[in-house]
């Protein structure tokens, strides 16, 4: 796929997938969404051991892209047929970024609204500038919430604060997104790129096949039994016990030093 609408490069551990239609405040489009997904599969199969995902410009992502929808109301698209744009493209994006086997980053330093709220909400950590912006303002084009909002902003905020802000559509400040949880880190805008950067730096130095399977069985555990978890977690350990960035840290460890993990 050549679509430069998503782009990814890799340095060093990591691998960036950007959005790229700042002129678009980028939007996501049928096509944004599948090279979204090409771009993610794409930084799977590599080297890297965790991925950041940014948008080009001034703003993360401006949600779904309304000239789309208009054009589907205009040219009385039935409904079903909109749905299936969403289900094949844009959730499919959505479920792709989630379970990457990589620790996923969602980098913001302008604003995530809609969809692009739920993309960010998708990511693993949500790092922020004091600049960002969130809000899941479906409301404003008569919507209910898609892109895994329903999902993730729940599991956040909690049930009621969850529906205040799809009810209202409020756009929550940095500061207040940090404070209910929707931001996981937040740092000033002037030190964004370097301690984002840092932070990132050190979760690609980790063990990351230890990683992996730590996001997997927090993901399942949001569905599962206690006794589910322990299973899970069991099975998982019994993986990373064979490993050798096992065998360094525990002898780091011993040796009271900094282990050097190969992500193998």
């Amino acid at each position: 796929m050549d679509d430069a609408t998503v782009t990814v490069s890799t340095a060093g551990d990591v691998a960036t997938v950007t959005l790229n239609r700042p002129e678009a405040r980028n939007a996501l489009s049928k096509a944004t969404a599948e090279a979204l997904i090409d771009r993610f599969e794409s930084a799977a199969d590599s080297d890297a051991r965790c991925v950041v995902l940014e948008g080009a410009g001034p703003a993360f992502c401006a949600g779904g892209d309304i000239d789309a929808m208009l054009e589907g109301v205009n040219d009385e698209q039935p409904p079903a047929e909109r749905v299936e744009l969403v289900v094949s493209s844009l959730h499919e994006a959505i479920r792709t970024v989630h379970s990457c086997p990589l620790p996923v980053v969602a980098k913001l330093d302008g604003p995530a609204f809609g969809a692009g709220a739920g993309l960010a909400l998708a990511c693993d950590l949500q790092v922020a500038s004091t600049d960002a912006k969130i809000g899941f303002g479906f409301r404003q084009v008569g919507l209910a919430s898609d892109s895994g909002v329903s999902y993730f902003l729940p599991r956040i905020v909690g049930p009621n604060k969850a529906k205040e802000l799809l009810f209202t559509g409020e756009l929550l400040d940095a500061e207040t997104a940090h404070e209910l949880g929707l931001f996981t880190k937040l740092f000033d805008a002037e030190t964004f790129e370097s301690e984002a950067s840092a932070l990132v730096d050190d979760i690609a130095s980790g063990p990351t096949v230890a990683l992996g399977h730590a996001k997997r069985l927090v993901n399942r555990s949001l569905d599962s039994s206690l006794e589910e978890a322990l299973e899970n977690e069991a099975t998982a350990q019994g993986v990373a016990f064979t490993t050798d960035d096992h065998e360094e840290g525990a002898t780091a460890f011993v040796e009271k030093r900094d282990p050097d993990f190969r992500g193998q």
